[in-house]
């Protein structure tokens, strides 16, 4: 019996992959007036389930308040859709390479629990990052870079100098 092998393709040249991202951020900016970015959507969320759990004491919070209430609804922002776009158009890519699985990748020197709490602890410090940045990573590089935003320019520096302090540390976990 033969087996439906699935044959991946390679991944995008990444020059072809930077310019298609790029104009994708211009027709952004050209249709909806705002560069892309998606630490809102995540705090839109999370507001959005706790009003479930407590609507009185969220609808009362004035920072909550503002997303939800009466005549509100905490989804109602492009942004939203932008992050399903993206969620919609990584699963039809992965699928059209032949990449699409279910899996948790990691390095021989790491269990599976352990890699899967490293990255919801990572995910966690850059969500209340993003919020204390006023924007996340996508935010602060690609629509501050294009902006030529001097705080951005300074983000992704330090972005880039803290990859290469930790990897030295973190690159044995791979192994």
């Amino acid at each position: 019996m033969q087996e439906n092998l699935v044959i991946e393709r390679p991944y995008w040249n990444p020059y072809v992959a930077g310019v298609v991202l790029g104009l994708v951020l211009l027709g952004s900016f050209l249709v909806m007036g705002w560069g892309l970015g998606s630490s809102s959507v995540l705090m839109r969320l999370g507001i959005g389930t706790a009003h479930v759990l407590a609507p009185a004491e969220i609808e009362k919070n004035a920072y909550f308040g503002q997303y939800v209430g009466p005549g509100k609804n905490v989804l109602d922002d492009w942004l939203v859709f932008e992050v399903l776009g993206v969620f919609l158009g990584g699963a039809v890519a992965a699928y059209s390479a032949g990449r699409l699985k279910v899996g948790v990748d990691k390095g021989d020197g790491i269990t599976r629990m352990k890699r899967i709490g490293m990255a919801v602890l990572g995910g966690v410090l850059m969500g209340f990052a993003a919020r204390l940045a006023r924007g996340c990573t996508s935010g602060q590089a690609l629509t501050g870079g294009a902006v030529l935003s001097l705080g951005s320019w300074i983000f992704m520096m330090c972005v880039f100098a803290g990859g290469y302090m930790l990897a030295p540390f973190l690159r044995k976990q791979w192994r």
